[in-house]
């Protein structure tokens, strides 16, 4: 049937248009074997056979195929890579991928895995559970069904339930809807123990691989079997979706004569469509290379770079082909059991398969659990940017401390403002009341120690403040400290020397000081003394809006910006709701804090100045921000409308981050004259882009010519939201959600680094895996010391390539290099499916062994045999790329016996094997001949006592007192054939290439060279 699936998707493709027609597709089936280490020797042997190889099925094979494929410089689109490091096109939906997918969308990352008793599903549950693993789940055991009987089945199922959290179980096993015996007898025996009932779920990991048909059918394995049926219950079934029955398509290819047997279609398995699919998800696949190349040639090699963007008709579904080299892509269908039918639950869209993005779509029907659903785990496990730890992760732990660190900090705030507004009752202040510092020479002195100790000396002796403090004196300074507490001195130029301030503008300022809003700074006092009048205010350390938007290093988002005008909007809608205009609004008078909340000040300053009768020049620079009929016709205080237009060009500040007017490039005084006398209109410039249009459209209407269009600050709080969308402008918020960001990128940063370190550190082990046995590696990187080890029987193999020096000498370095690194990946390949440890490789000689690290009884004998011939079968075929006329002809010797194994050296440490038996079966390689595998009367022994049937030809011995030595001709079962040996005779070297065998230019090329070394 294989072969039917591929000829049919031949047939169809050689019709189908969209291909090219300069290209020519033909298949050829291999047979690959159910035992993997069979399989991968057969796997060594497919060289030639084509330009891509679909296959192979067992996981275990993947990543010598991969290698194998690679120096072939074929393509490779094996089901069965479910390991994404390889090259490899997958030719299905990778089941791993889409076994994540459905996990995920119940929360089930507890899983454990129990596979059939044979050598294909064992390597695939070990493959699945790393795969899973991989992507961060926390699978539990894998279990083998030693039997097929229910015994077996119980003890497997035993190892589950002891298993910690497991309730999700996968089969890898044939379903028993197509004949699985295994599944038939594991579910019967979880119907048994009570498992069913208890809320297990059994997910078939099988049908992943091909479409179950469900549609209008009823299976007789369920209709005649009620304890299977209700076991059946309890399987959660996850398959491709199809557009109609296999069933059905299968009938319909044999009537149109696609298929030409007469077997029942309920006798195929579906895996047959699976075939067809993969055979022309391939010739797809070359034909996107092909026109993504331009239309040039296409190599096998290129198959695996596919970039997708394709779909067909496959055998009963339509299929695509996934982009980035993804592969094949499908739909897939989640399956409920009604009696003796299934039923579709949910889907799954084909690029939701990956397992990254979407998820599984609930259909009309949702899924039964006979024992209830099993519990969720945590989200944690499948979201990558999420480390499961058990506990209150590290991001909650931290705003946890940030919220209780703000409620403490607002606790201590609050007592000081109220201890503060009891005792500061005074309005008039003195030198008595108020320390003066030098904040340019303080800054380096105010540490935390030092900013700690002053907020506790609450009225603290002047002693204590110097200690802190460089102390200076108000005409030098702005700032001082009253009660412990910063403030900040409003000087006011008031010509002759003041000496007293009047009874009305210290009532004034005692309601001014009444007025207490979160966005209005707070008067303190009257200051005079020295000659000097000022207000008396809360110190902001951020210093004034202007201050804030000049500082280049400050980036200002437009929430950031946007919440620093919506602070604004209310402290002037507070001023204006207590009937009180401000009259002198820029953004020198509108302060920053040291939590990013604007404030405004000199509120009242005006009225202060009237009661005075003081007049303090004025800047036309100061005059900006003035409306145009309070410049023509000057208000005392200002008014309403007046400071809705310095509100317009403050917000074009904050939007451009400039002076006002800064784009008109003209002196302040020109500016305040346009302003006095229009037309035409002068108001600021700003870019479209810097701001959202609402914004802009607010600001127009600020700064309107007639004062009665102007909107109020009431209306202008109402209509301020609408601009975010309805999102809170909060500095808090802001610097919250950009603190909660950092520390994602932080954790993703984090998260990055610790995976690109357990790659290189997986890359680390492999890498002294290859270079010293498993056992001493571990014993290495634990600090243990590695001490010599005696190992009694073991079989060592030597080998090298006769003629070797004559091949260098013909050959250029680099060639030398790649004869030895194609011969060598091609032995490492073999060895791969034996008990054997690679020693070492030393120029030409390859030294192997078995029994060493590893003892595996009499067995290391035949494990070497069996790998000669391998070798010897191999080396027949081999061909050196830049002289392919000239045959490798190698030389074997085996021996066996004791010997004692150790790590040489603490720089670039060697596994190294020392004894006599090493000695001997180097001297049995090199008395050895072509095509020879030579042996001692040791390993004659050891082999025959297995009784394995090898075959063995006497050589007798050429010094007298000495023993014979053999040649291994064969086994019994081994029939692949092996090179005729040379016949040497007489004086004929074994040692040497003849003349007759090099070609005629490469031998002149040679003597060419002689003679140029020798000048």
């Amino acid at each position: 049937m294989p072969t039917a699936a591929a000829n049919m998707a031949l047939s169809r493709l050689r019709s189908d248009g969209s291909l090219s027609k300069g290209y020519w597709y033909d298949v050829k089936l291999l047979d690959e074997d159910c035992l993997a280490s069979k399989a991968l020797t057969e796997l060594g042997e497919m060289e030639g056979y084509g330009h891509a190889y679909i296959g192979p099925f067992n996981p275990a094979l993947c990543h010598a195929a991969s290698l194998l494929t690679q120096h072939w410089e074929a393509g490779l689109a094996s089901p069965g890579c479910l390991d994404a490091n390889w090259p490899n096109l997958p030719p299905i939906t990778p089941p791993s991928r889409v076994l994540f997918t459905v996990l995920r969308f119940f929360r089930w990352a507890h899983v454990g895995i129990i596979t059939a008793p044979s050598n294909l599903w064992e390597s695939t549950g070990q493959e699945v559970a790393s795969a899973l693993r991989a992507m961060g789940l926390p699978i539990g055991p894998v279990v083998t069904m030693e039997t097929r009987h229910k015994v077996a089945a119980q003890e497997a199922l035993g190892a589950i339930r002891e298993a910690d959290k497991v309730k999700v179980v996968i089969m890898c096993m044939s379903s028993v809807l197509i004949g699985g015996e295994e599944q038939r007898e594991l579910l019967l025996a979880a119907l048994e123990m009570g498992m069913v009932s208890d809320g297990y779920v059994f997910i078939p990991y099988d049908a992943l691989l091909y479409a179950m048909p469900y549609q209008d059918m009823a299976f007789p394995q369920l209709t005649n079997n009620t304890q299977l049926r209700h076991a059946y219950s309890a399987v959660l079934t996850v398959t491709m979706a199809s557009d109609q029955s296999f069933y059905e398509a299968f009938r319909k290819a044999q009537i149109s004569r696609e298929i030409r047997s007469v077997v029942a279609a309920t006798e195929v398995s579906p895996v047959f469509g699976t075939i067809f699919n993969m055979v022309y998800f391939v010739a797809k696949a070359v034909e996107e290379r092909r026109q993504a190349g331009g239309g040039r040639w296409v190599m096998g090699e290129q198959l695996v770079q596919s970039n997708g963007g394709f779909d067909f008709q496959g055998f009963n579904q339509v299929l695509y082909g996934g982009k980035e080299g993804r592969g094949l892509q499908a739909r897939y269908v989640v399956l409920d059991s009604d009696g003796d039918r299934l039923v579709p639950t949910h889907s799954l869209a084909p690029t939701h398969t990956d397992g990254t993005v979407g998820g599984l779509k609930p259909l009309g029907r949702s899924f039964t659990f006979p024992g209830g659903k099993p519990p969720q785990s945590s989200f944690c496990w499948f979201s990558p940017e999420e480390a499961c730890s058990g506990g209150v992760d590290t991001v909650t732990m931290f705003f946890i401390f940030l919220l209780l660190c703000a409620l403490i900090g607002a606790f201590f705030y609050w007592i000081r403002k109220y201890r503060r507004t009891a005792s500061v009752t005074k309005v008039m202040l003195t030198l008595d009341d108020i320390v003066f510092i030098d904040t340019q020479v303080s800054k380096k002195k105010l540490n935390d120690e030092s900013i700690m100790r002053s907020l506790l000396e609450i009225k603290t002796p002047f002693r204590s403040i110097a200690r802190s403090y460089i102390l200076t004196t108000p005409e030098s300074s702005n700032i001082g400290i009253l009660e412990g507490d910063w403030v900040w001195m409003k000087k006011i130029h008031v010509g002759n020397a003041t000496t007293s301030v009047k009874q009305n503008t210290q009532s004034l300022f005692s309601h001014l000081r009444e007025m207490r809003h979160e966005n209005l700074n707070l008067y303190l006092g009257l200051f005079l003394d020295s000659g000097i009048f000022a207000l008396v205010v809360e110190h902001c350390p951020r210093g004034s809006l202007a201050d804030l938007l000049a500082d280049g290093d400050m980036r200002l988002d437009w929430m950031f910006k946007s919440s620093l005008l919506m602070d604004l909007i209310k402290g002037m809608k507070y001023l204006h709701l207590r009937g009180l205009s401000h009259g002198r609004l820029k953004s020198t008078n509108c302060l920053v804090d040291g939590r990013f909340v604007l404030k405004v000040t000199d509120y009242g300053l005006p009225m202060i100045l009237h009661s005075e009768s003081l007049d303090p020049p004025v800047d036309p620079q100061e005059l900006l921000w003035t409306a145009p009929e309070l410049l023509r016709n000057p208000v005392r205080g200002g008014s309403f409308a007046g400071d809705v237009f310095s509100f317009s060009i403050i917000i074009q500040e904050v939007i451009s981050r400039s002076l006002p007017y800064a784009m008109m490039d003209m002196p302040a005084h020109e500016i305040v004259e346009r302003l006095k006398s229009p037309p035409p209109l002068c108001r600021p410039v700003v870019s479209l882009d810097e701001a959202p249009a609402e914004c802009l459209g607010l600001m127009t209407q600020c700064w309107n010519e007639d004062p009665n269009k102007r909107p109020s600050f009431d209306d202008i709080f109402k209509q301020f939201p609408g601009i975010n969308r309805g999102k809170r402008a909060n500095i808090i918020d802001s610097m919250l959600r950009m603190l909660e960001q950092y520390s994602s990128n932080l954790e993703d940063l984090i998260r990055e680094r610790t995976d690109e370190l357990e790659v290189e550190r997986n890359k680390t082990e492999k890498l002294i895996g290859q270079l010293l046995p498993k056992s001493v590696a571990q014993a290495l990187k634990k600090g243990k010391p590695v001490r010599p080890e005696h190992y009694s029987d073991c079989t060592l193999y030597f080998s090298d390539i006769v003629g070797f020096t004559t091949i260098s000498a013909l050959s250029e370095p680099i060639e030398v290099v790649d004869l030895l690194n194609d011969l060598y990946t091609m032995f490492d390949a073999i060895i791969a499916s034996h008990d054997v440890y690679k020693v070492e490789t030393i120029g030409d000689a390859y030294m192997v062994a078995s029994g060493v690290p590893n003892r595996n009884g009499h067995q290391h004998a035949a494990e070497v045999a069996n790998m000669s011939l391998d070798i010897l079968h191999s080396i027949g075929h081999f061909k050196i790329k830049h002289m392919p006329e000239i045959k490798v002809k190698i030389r074997i010797g085996l021996h066996s016996g004791p010997l004692v194994a150790g790590v040489v050296g603490l720089m670039m440490p060697r596994y190294c094997l020392f004894g006599d038996t090493v000695t001997m079966a180097s001297i049995m390689e090199a008395s050895g001949l072509p095509y020879r595998i030579h042996i001692s009367l040791n390993t004659v022994k050891v082999l025959t006592s297995l009784k394995l049937g090898y075959h063995f030809d006497t050589r007798k011995a050429q010094v007298k007192g000495t023993e014979d030595t053999y040649w291994l001709m064969g086994r019994d079962g081994f029939t692949k054939p092996l090179p005729v040996p040379p016949d040497l005779l007489g004086g004929a070297s074994n040692h040497g290439i003849s003349l007759d065998e090099i070609p005629v230019e490469r031998r002149q090329k040679f003597l060419d060279r002689q003679k140029k070394n020798k000048k």
